[in-house]
């Protein structure tokens, strides 16, 4: 008898551990699994956007706002991150949803409706953006972070075909720009055609090929600190990768690669932390993580658009083709097209690849 009890006892045990393995997985839930929804649309996202317009950061108090978009997001990559972009036929809005993986809950194409009641609607650094009320006052909106809330406003609906890419002309984006916030491009899907590796037309004592990088020099202290970041934007620093993973931008900074980035007038290693008697180098090694990286490229009539790379995108140390970074003291390297979720900040045209098939070289 003992025999027998021992052996179900061991059955019962492998039985929860099967009914337990999908906590495991990547996946946020089993799309598979749910029924599709369909609610009736009160306002659309261009409505949504012209609240905020209108009245600035705006809690929304009106319980039965609905809207209603198909997604045009995918975080497989990681170059998207807890940002879900939806889109109708008036334009897109981020919403943000604190959470990663979200492909595995919201596929291409798939309709979504969101409860805007509780909900509030601000930018950041002039682009849209739904979420919730920043109870820190440092920014505009936060994030939908636990699953009750999500589920709570963002309702997912039938599957569809994806949205296809939107091809865009420098004009579009130079009138989108003057337009800002309530522009329907922002946040939509495009394809840039006739790109090339410089900054023409950005900032005239600049480097004409160059990226920009910021780094902290402790992640625990003030951000926004002048003496607690640097820095490098006047050159390419010899970073020949989208971005760069944590391993990659050790590599870099232990070539001397960011040697010339400094703090104020003074070089990298003339700084040192009070507290720890640290270089900021040395202190910057510390506390290495991967850098989020932007490559400036210009359209034909010096149009800048910044291709910005998350570090922990899966695709972060892939190299630039050297065809396309050229020379860099000459205008040579040869153009690209590039496909995205296209975004303004603080004024400048900014570009989040797909993955690394988003980059097609035209020669």
């Amino acid at each position: 008898m003992k025999r027998a009890l021992v052996i179900l006892a061991a059955a019962l045990a492998l039985a929860s551990c099967e009914e337990w393995e999908p906590v495991f997985t990547l996946k946020n839930g089993d799309v598979d699994m749910y029924k599709a929804a369909e609610l009736t649309p009160t306002a659309t996202i261009a409505e949504l956007k012209a609240l905020y317009a209108k009245h600035g950061v705006l809690k929304i108090q009106d319980d039965d706002m609905v809207i209603k978009g198909k997604v045009i997001s995918d975080d497989h990559s990681g170059n998207i991150y807890r940002e879900l972009y939806i889109q109708d036929e008036t334009g897109v809005i981020s919403v943000k949803i604190g959470l990663s993986s979200l492909y595995s809950d919201y596929k291409l194409g798939q309709t979504i409706y969101v409860r805007c009641g509780g909900l509030t609607i601000g930018q950041y650094n002039g682009m849209p953006q739904l979420g919730v009320e920043d109870q820190t006052g440092e920014y505009e909106t936060a994030y939908l972070d636990n699953r009750y809330l999500i589920d709570a406003h963002v309702i997912r609906g039938a599957f569809g075909d994806p949205v296809p890419p939107l091809s865009v002309t420098e004009a579009q984006l130079q009138e989108a720009l003057k337009e800002g916030y309530t522009n329907p491009l922002w946040g939509q899907l495009v394809t840039i055609t006739d790109l090339r590796y410089g900054a023409a037309g950005s900032y005239a004592s600049d480097h004409f090929k160059r990226i920009f990088i910021l780094l902290y020099v402790d992640p625990y202290k003030d951000k926004k600190s002048s003496t607690n970041r640097v820095f490098c934007s006047s050159e390419t620093y010899g970073v020949t990768t989208w971005a760069m993973s944590k391993n990659k931008f050790l590599e870099y900074l232990d070539a001397g690669c960011f040697d010339r980035c400094g703090t104020s007038d003074k070089g990298m290693d003339d700084v040192f932390d009070e507290m720890t008697g640290l270089t900021v180098k040395e202190s910057i090694r510390a506390n290495a993580t991967a850098v989020t990286t932007s490559h400036y490229f210009h359209l034909p009539q010096g149009l800048p658009v910044q291709i910005r790379t998350s570090g922990f995108a899966k695709f972060a140390d892939t190299e630039i083709d050297p065809d396309v970074i050229g020379d860099l003291n000459a205008q040579d390297g040869v153009p690209i097209s590039a496909t995205g979720i296209v975004t303004v900040y603080s004024g400048a045209v900014q570009l989040a690849l797909v993955d690394e098939n988003s980059v097609k070289i035209l020669k």
